[in-house]
């Protein structure tokens, strides 16, 4: 859910496309693909994800499913053509619900529409997301045969409780189970997802969450903070007074504590929700902070378009949320199965601030120049004195004109993000 083990790779064949495209070394060009898989056993209701309910999901759905992927892919893989494979991404949804001869399938298919270009090219991550109370445990060898090289779990917490009031189907005993046979598969790279600020939670609480974490030795952490979704059950019963929002306070306070464990333990929170540590950075994921190009497949994927004359400041592509939908257009014109927006300079120059700064090392100001003809200063002159004043911004490190979050900022991320949204 990195350019590279550092970061900073996402430099890399930059001049190449930068002459292609007229621009400067913003674009690495690579694809990352990211491949949706829909269907799970439940629906938790925090969730706003194009999900469908797993009931009828059987070999013949999952079959049809699986070819209608590679009919998109062989079809949209001519938008990103001449471009290696940076990173491959199975999200869901529940992707552990497919055989593992389906995923062989379609990493085989994603590795022969972008095979490698003969220069020197970093190595492909391929991630695989996988929720302890579907995860079927004698398949992960296969999984790993198939060339899964990382796995992303969805323990979101070891307290049983907790699980229970976040509508979770597994409980604490399946999510070790499910860490103790990743490893006895193999597995060198795990990243755990961890929901913190949950209904009733306490500091404690997630102190003791930290220390399983811990204990299980992830090489990647990544935390999110509940947030109540339009539409959702929880965002339902927020709206109605049946449930209520978590203090602010404590919430800011367990970020806080959150870097403090993680960071003692040898994690960099090199982006506002992950925790890696070192050389273990989420390569897929770094792609969508520094707006490099992303195809998506499957019901409900989004793709960060590669950047092209007619959208210089790339576009982004939303497929069908309804499965029936994406079934239809991919079968009527699987070139264009999403509608697209392209970004007009003011959103680009937002969103590529805003994106930044959820990175560690922040905005390179160098960069944003060469994209849009001057530094960040000459579009955002009051939203940067004004962040910088709170002491949640700071200019000019490493390098004049970069800006970066402080510790504060960071507590208060979303608030500094619409600063500057709204300003674009």
């Amino acid at each position: 859910m990195t350019p590279n083990a550092d970061g900073d790779g996402a430099r890399t064949g930059g001049d190449v496309a930068g002459k292609e495209h007229g621009g400067a070394s913003f674009d690495d060009g690579r694809v990352g693909v990211y491949v949706h898989l829909p269907f799970c056993e439940r629906i938790c209701p925090y969730c706003d994800f194009a999900v469908v309910p797993a009931k009828a999901f059987d070999r013949e759905l999952e079959t049809r499913y699986v070819a209608a992927l590679r009919r998109e892919l062989e079809a949209r893989s001519r938008d990103f053509g001449g471009r290696p494979l940076a990173s491959l991404y199975f999200g869901g949804g529940t992707p552990s619900l497919f055989r593992p001869d389906s995923i062989a399938r379609l990493i085989e298919a994603v590795e022969r529409a972008f095979p490698p270009t003969g220069r020197r090219e970093e190595p492909i991550e391929i991630t695989l997301e996988l929720n302890p109370g579907t995860l079927e445990l004698a398949r992960l060898p296969a999984f790993r045969d198939a060339g899964i090289d990382r796995l992303s779990i969805g323990i979101q917490s070891f307290d049983d409780g907790l699980l229970k009031r976040l509508g979770r189907a597994h409980r604490a005993i399946l999510a070790r189970r499910a860490l103790e046979a990743a490893r006895a598969a193999g597995f060198d790279n795990l990243s755990i997802d961890l929901i913190f600020a949950g209904p009733g939670q306490t500091r404690s609480d997630l102190d003791r969450d930290l220390d399983e974490v811990l204990r299980w030795g992830p090489e990647h952490v990544s935390t999110y903070e509940l947030t109540f979704e339009p539409g959702t059950p929880f965002g339902r019963a927020l709206a109605s007074g049946r449930m209520s929002a978590f203090d602010e306070e404590v919430a800011a306070d367990m970020i806080g504590q959150i870097e403090d464990r993680l960071g003692a333990a040898g994690f960099e929170r090199y982006e506002i929700s992950n925790h890696a540590r070192p050389g273990f950075r989420s390569r897929h994921n770094a792609r969508y902070w520094s707006r490099q190009a992303v195809l998506g497949l499957g019901m409900g994927a989004h793709s960060t378009e590669a950047r092209a004359p007619r959208h210089p400041h790339g576009a982004r592509r939303a497929n069908p949320r309804v499965l029936s939908d994406w079934f239809e257009r991919v079968e009527r014109d699987p070139a264009h199965v999403g509608t697209v927006e392209s970004l007009p300079p003011p959103t680009a120059r937002g969103e590529a601030v805003f994106l930044a700064l959820r990175r560690r090392e922040g905005l390179v100001a160098t960069d944003f120049a060469a994209e849009f003809g001057a530094p960040p200063r000459a579009y955002f002159e009051s939203e940067i004195a004004r962040n910088v004043a709170r002491g949640w911004l700071e200019e000019d490190v490493p390098a004049p004109g970069d800006l970066r979050l402080t510790a504060a900022g960071r507590l208060l991320a979303d608030r500094v993000a619409a600063d500057f949204v709204s300003g674009a």
